[in-house]
């Protein structure tokens, strides 16, 4: 595992560190267990990126591995001039709460990125295009993936499977970059909501069009 640097390129605030601990001793092997902050990819002029619950040990030389208290947290090597003096807060807002990331820095110009090229279709499959090509290529690093339940009117709703079941920090994978990729390519989809249940690791889809 990589030594501290010397200097951690990432702060968290109090608050955020207390709920993250929070999230973190609901897991199994909760000591063992740290934040990672991963970029994964660009989109509106921004990195996206995903904060989730992994063992530390699977830090790979170079990697930034910082103690915050009790937590370890890690950025991959590749991801430390991005995140390069960010900081995680945390929003108690009822509407957009949850882990934020309050970054400095921004994609090069030259830097390419966003939503597969080409998308057809009616817009339920081109949510499902931008699922498949971009969405699940990034999350499968952490073991998770994602699809598509059903779209109904500018509402879509997805289904997160494998790792992000009972994540504590799902709704930060969801928000962060999920429904950032997909609103950005999708314009007629406006919200994005997570259909799984978190708490049982089933995944059930209620119909919520039905009143």
């Amino acid at each position: 595992m990589a030594p501290p640097p010397s200097e951690a390129p990432v702060a968290i605030t109090d608050k955020a560190l207390a709920k993250v601990l929070e999230f973190r001793a609901g897991v199994p092997d909760a000591e063992k267990q740290a934040m990672w902050l991963e970029v994964t990819g660009m989109s509106g002029g921004e990195w996206t990126y995903n904060m989730s619950l992994k063992p530390v040990d699977l830090a790979r030389p170079g990697d930034s591995v910082q103690q915050n208290g009790e937590l370890p947290m890690v950025v991959p090597a590749a991801d430390v001039p991005r995140v390069q003096g960010a900081t995680i807060d945390w929003s108690d807002d009822h509407m957009g709460g949850g882990l934020l990331l309050l970054n400095p820095n921004t994609p090069s110009p030259a830097i390419s990125g966003g939503p597969p090229a080409e998308l057809s279709g009616e817009v339920a499959d081109r949510v499902a295009q931008v699922i498949e090509q971009q969405i699940n290529p990034a999350i499968a690093a952490h073991g998770g993936q994602a699809e598509l339940v059903a779209v109904e009117e500018d509402t879509a709703y997805v289904r997160l499977g494998g790792g992000c079941v009972g994540c504590g920090m799902a709704t930060v994978t969801l928000s962060q970059g999920i429904e950032v990729a997909i609103t950005d390519a999708v314009p007629e989809v406006r919200r994005v909501v997570d259909v799984t249940d978190h708490a049982s690791g089933t995944n059930p889809y209620y119909e919520a069009a039905k009143k």
